[in-house]
């Protein structure tokens, strides 16, 4: 099992936070570092500092490390047109010498789209969107270089595209798709996508929705197997129950309510929870880290929880 960082940095996060938090990520041995691409905090807080741009960011993160993988988890569909995109992504993906992954969505949250003036249609349309703008993106990348690319649309027809610059990685950077939906959700992961993220769901549910992404596949003759199964989960981990309450209270959440909703306890209650999400094949856990000040989080779950992942 793969153990990657995972961030929410419109929580109140300056770049250097998140630089400090991959270097550190990456030096520990972890997997990946990804972030969320939004826009406005989500419930109450300090104003400041405001967001960072997740592209530009994980752009710099970039140059500053050498192994570790970077990401995002989800950009929404509304925030850049797909050519840009294509563009910012493939980018990103040539500064890290093939080290990005995409994960892309249809965006949910209203106020972010109104504090910075970002059109936000209703669940259907971005859908449409989202399907769209994942034949564009892969097409853009997968287009042989020399020559041109060509869409119909009917949201954004492109015409003559020469399809530049060519991403690190061969055919592009890995696409990651997540949600609950039981039907559009899963025909885009079946045709795009090289992983299916569950975030913040118990062990029951995640298992539940894994029967509509084989459905999809098998739809479109796709091995199922060549699907990544990923959950993501909030984590708060502590040597004792005193370290586990601290770290807690210093995000605003209750120990048993993370106990319930998240990844929360001690070593040993992790290295279980963990277990049973692999026991239904989930290959690739996003660890969601709330305090970025806290470093030593990091090294506990290093130490406590690298170790076994690799026996999942």
């Amino acid at each position: 099992m793969d153990l990657r960082i995972f961030i929410e940095p419109q929580q109140g996060a300056t770049y250097d936070q998140q630089l400090a938090v991959a270097q550190r990520a990456e030096a520990l041995g972890f997997d990946g570092f990804f972030r969320s691409d939004h826009f406005l905090r989500m419930g109450e807080g300090p104003a400041g500092p405001g967001p960072t741009d997740s592209w530009v960011t994980l752009g710099a993160i970039a140059r500053e490390t050498s192994t570790i993988r970077l990401g995002t988890l989800v950009t929404s569909v509304t925030f850049r047109h797909p050519g840009m995109l294509a563009v910012q992504v493939a980018q990103v993906d040539q500064m890290s010498s093939g080290r990005v992954e995409l994960g892309l969505g249809a965006g949910w949250f209203t106020e972010e789209h109104e504090a910075y003036v970002v059109p936000f249609p209703p669940t259907g349309e971005r859908f449409d969107q989202l399907g769209e703008q994942l034949e564009i993106v892969t097409g853009l990348w997968r287009t042989p270089q020399g020559a041109t690319f060509d869409h119909p649309g009917p949201i954004w027809p492109i015409r003559n595209s020469p399809a530049l610059p060519k991403a690190a990685t061969a055919d592009g950077p890995p696409i990651i798709v997540g949600g609950f939906g039981p039907r559009r959700t899963p025909a885009l992961v079946a045709r795009f996508a090289a992983e299916y993220n569950v975030p913040f769901a118990d062990v029951a549910t995640t298992a539940d929705l894994q029967s509509n992404i084989d459905r999809a596949c098998d739809s479109v003759d796709r091995d199922p197997s060549t699907v990544c199964r990923s959950a993501a989960q909030v984590v708060c981990c502590g040597r004792d129950e005193a370290e586990v309450t601290r770290r807690a209270a210093a995000i605003g959440r209750d120990v048993e309510e993370l106990r319930s909703n998240g990844m929360a306890g001690t070593p040993d209650e992790l290295v279980d929870r963990l277990g049973a999400y692999a026991a239904i094949g989930i290959e690739r856990v996003y660890l969601q880290v709330l305090d970025l000040d806290d470093l030593e989080h990091l090294e506990l779950l290093a130490a406590e929880l690298l170790p076994t992942a690799g026996a999942h």
